[in-house]
C-alpha cells in the first residue's frame, strides 16, 4: 500500500528524463481535442455482489476505456474524496464509479466526474430491479459500437440538477469519437427513462430489416444491463466552474467556425449604408495651433 509520501511523488510535475517519458507526459497534458474520458471502476469492502457485477457490466460497455480495480477500498467518495482523487489521477481518468453497501444506504452506486484532478461532479444513487448482462441469453453487440442515447422524462429538460445528471451519463456511455455514421453499424441504444425522480435505464441490441421501402424496419432486443436509479445526494459543481469546464480553446472554435468577431464599438451605419464612426480625442490647446500669419496679423509699426 502505498503512503502519503508516495502519492506526493506520483503528483509532483517532473521532468522526463527519456523520450517514452516526455511521450508519457505529453499524453497527459490538455489536447486541443480531447480523447473520449476513460473511466475507473472501483468497490468499497462492504460492496455486495450485486453491486460488484453492476460494476462490471458498465466497465463492459465502457471498453476499451475503462479500468476496473479489483481490490477492496476502505475509503467512502462522500466522506474523503482525497483518495477517489488520487485513484483517477493516477489512472488517468475522468470518470469514476464507485459500487459499495451498508444497511443505511444498501445498493449503492456512486458515479461521477473530475475535472484538473478535482472532483467536479459525483452523484449517489440507490438501485434496484437489477438484471445482468449474463442473465439475457441474446447475441451482444461488438466491441467499441458507439451507441445511441435516448432520454426520455421531464426533469431531464426542467430539473437543474437531472439535467447535470443527464451529462454526466452522456460522458460515460458516449463512446468513441467519429465523424461520420454508417447506418449498417448502428447497432446498439441505451435509453433512460425518469418517472417520479427513477431514472430506468435500459439496453438494446438494434436490428435493421428489410421493409419493402427505402427505410429499414427497425426492431429491439433487450441485452441488458437493466437497473432501475434513484438519486439518493449529489455533490454538483457550481454553475460558474461548470461553465468554465466548457470553454473551448479559440484554435478549435475557428477551426469550427464558432470564433465570435470582436465587436466593434462606436461605429454605425446610416440609412444610405454609410460606415460612420466616432473618434475620441483630447482636448486640444489651441493657443499653440501654428497659424499662417498674413499682413492682417503684423502688428502696426509705432510712430
Amino acid at each position: 500500500m502505498k503512503t502519503i509520501s508516495d502519492r506526493g511523488l506520483i503528483n509532483k510535475i517532473k521532468k522526463a528524463k527519456t523520450s517514452k517519458g516526455k511521450r508519457f507526459l505529453e499524453k497527459r497534458e490538455p489536447q486541443l481535442v480531447e480523447e473520449i474520458k476513460k473511466a475507473v471502476f472501483c468497490r468499497s469492502s462492504t460492496a455486495n455482489q450485486s453491486g460488484v457485477q453492476l460494476l462490471k457490466d458498465i466497465q463492459k460497455l465502457k471498453k476499451p476505456n475503462a479500468t476496473y480495480l479489483n481490490r477492496k477500498e476502505s475509503w467512502q467518495p462522500f466522506e474523503n474524496a482525497t483518495d477517489l482523487e488520487f485513484v483517477t489521477r493516477k489512472n488517468d481518468c475522468a470518470l469514476f464509479a464507485y459500487a459499495s453497501h451498508s444497511k443505511k444506504r444498501p445498493n449503492n452506486l456512486i458515479l461521477g466526474r473530475t475535472h484538473n484532478g478535482q472532483i467536479l461532479d459525483m452523484v449517489e444513487f440507490g438501485f434496484e430491479n437489477f438484471k445482468a448482462l449474463s442473465e439475457f441469453q441474446v447475441e451482444k453487440i461488438s466491441s467499441e459500437t458507439k451507441p445511441i442515447l435516448l432520454f426520455s422524462g421531464e426533469l431531464f429538460d426542467n430539473q437543474p440538477d437531472f439535467q447535470r445528471i443527464k451529462s454526466l451519463l452522456l460522458d460515460f456511455f458516449v463512446g468513441p469519437n467519429i465523424d461520420q455514421v454508417n447506418l449498417t453499424g448502428i447497432e446498439h441504444v441505451i435509453q433512460f427513462v425518469e418517472v417520479d425522480r427513477v431514472i430506468h435505464m435500459r439496453s438494446y441490441r438494434i436490428f435493421l430489416k428489410k421493409s419493402g421501402v427505402k427505410l429499414p424496419r427497425v426492431e429491439l432486443q433487450e441485452i441488458g444491463p437493466r437497473v432501475d436509479l434513484t438519486l439518493r445526494r449529489s455533490n454538483l459543481a457550481s454553475i460558474d466552474l461548470f461553465k468554465k469546464t466548457l470553454k473551448q480553446p479559440d484554435q478549435v472554435l475557428k477551426q469550427v467556425g464558432k470564433m465570435k468577431k470582436p465587436e466593434e464599438k462606436n461605429i454605425s451605419k446610416d440609412v444610405f449604408g454609410t460606415k460612420l464612426g466616432r473618434i475620441h480625442m483630447e482636448r486640444q490647446d489651441y493657443g499653440r495651433l501654428r497659424l499662417r500669419k498674413g499682413g492682417a496679423f503684423k502688428a502696426k509699426a509705432a510712430n
